[in-house]
């Protein structure tokens, strides 16, 4: 899912629901405020390539989301992370726009690096709409482009692969060719990813077999680096439910070649019904397991005080229908997005008996409040 966090942006920050507090919820209130006319995601809606790779402005959150686990020249593991993310500030429909910085499109784009070291992250804003001759940041399907300046995640071919992603800021910087011969992967229920147990969700489909190669920069230095890199598409209108507090996302890439996304979204503290599970494994070939759910158990095995939160970086998943169980913990416990609206997001290993069990992958958590 994710993936993130999602579209939260500052002109989004309004008031939190009713029943519940911005210290109960965190920092992801946003998510559950309702969507009244802007469209809603449901199940039974076909996607459709290559529009869906651009933006959906009649829905209210979106996100192009990216996640690399690299070795490099010098053998040691790094991570990489890009995201765009667009929110709507009013509903389509309305008066346009005096001028373009009253464009009802805002974006938001978040860059990390994960080092044998640390970890830094960066953010930046803009507004949709044309600023002296130029559009600042926005996504296009047909060629794909996703971009604010000069961050940008491009197609570089006459087909949406292969890729390519750029961003730089304050002496770090990445840029990797990406691609990948197997297909897409439609997620939940032919794309529509069901979010909580009363329905309602988002559109998503991912790019899990992502093969990464080029060069990150950090601390005066370059250095080569190929791996494996998962990107993700959502889009929504309203991502959480008002008894959904935040979500923890796993998404690994196994010894095998499968590939497995798993999440969990954690109900308020009171809620019966906020809880919810889903998990799918993905096969070299691009064919999809969907698990069930009931058979999916996530035990934390520690946390660490990360940011003056309290975080489950060590975990145990068990698949029952899989008959297998993973230990998941995190590469370094920092991996602090210091952003506007933060959460924690970073590389960890993945291990266990069998090559079905053993990888690396990216984890994401939010929602998590300060104790």
């Amino acid at each position: 899912m994710t993936r993130v966090v999602m579209a939260v942006l500052l002109v989004m920050a309004q008031a939190c629901t009713p029943d519940a507090g911005p210290e109960d919820r965190g920092d992801f209130a946003v998510l559950a405020q309702g969507a009244e006319g802007f469209a809603q995601a449901r199940p039974g809606v076909p996607l459709v390539f290559s529009r869906d790779h651009g933006a959906h402005p009649a829905y209210r959150i979106e996100w192009w989301y990216l996640t690399a686990n690299l070795q490099g020249s010098d053998g040691l593991e790094y991570g990489a992370q890009w995201t765009l993310f667009r929110s709507a500030t009013r509903p389509p429909g309305e008066l346009p726009p005096a001028n373009p910085w009253q464009d009802p499109q805002v974006y938001m784009a978040h860059l990390a690096i994960t080092t044998p070291d640390g970890h830094v992250a960066f953010q930046r804003y803009a507004r949709g709409g044309v600023h002296d001759g130029e559009a600042r940041a926005g996504a296009t399907a047909e060629p794909f482009e996703a971009w604010l300046d000069d961050w940008v995640l491009r197609s570089t071919g006459e087909h949406w692969l292969p890729l390519q992603l750029r961003a730089a800021e304050d002496g770090y910087a990445i840029d990797l060719q990406l691609d990948s011969s197997r297909p897409k992967v439609l997620q939940g229920e032919d794309g529509f990813s069901q979010k909580h147990p009363d329905g309602g969700g988002s559109y998503y489909y991912s790019q899990p077999f992502l093969e990464a190669r080029g060069d990150i920069k950090f601390n005066g230095q370059v250095v080569a680096v190929q791996g494996s890199a998962w990107l993700d598409r959502e889009w929504s209108s309203q991502f959480l439910k008002a008894d959904q507090l935040g979500w923890d996302w796993f998404a690994l890439h196994l010894e095998s070649g499968e590939k497995l996304m798993l999440f969990r979204l954690r109900g308020v503290p009171g809620s019966n019904r906020g809880d919810f599970k889903h998990g799918v494994l993905i096969e070299p070939s691009g064919a999809k397991r969907q698990l069930d759910p009931e058979t999916i158990g996530f035990r934390e095995i520690s946390r660490s005080t990360v940011a003056g939160r309290e975080l489950p970086l060590y975990w145990r998943i068990s698949l029952g229908e899989l008959g297998r169980e993973l230990e998941v913990r995190a590469l370094h416990p920092d991996q602090w997005m210091d952003v506007d609206f933060a959460y924690w997001e970073g590389v960890v290993t993945v291990s266990g008996e069998g090559p079905g069990n053993r990888g690396v992958g990216y984890l994401e958590m939010t929602g998590y409040t300060p104790r």
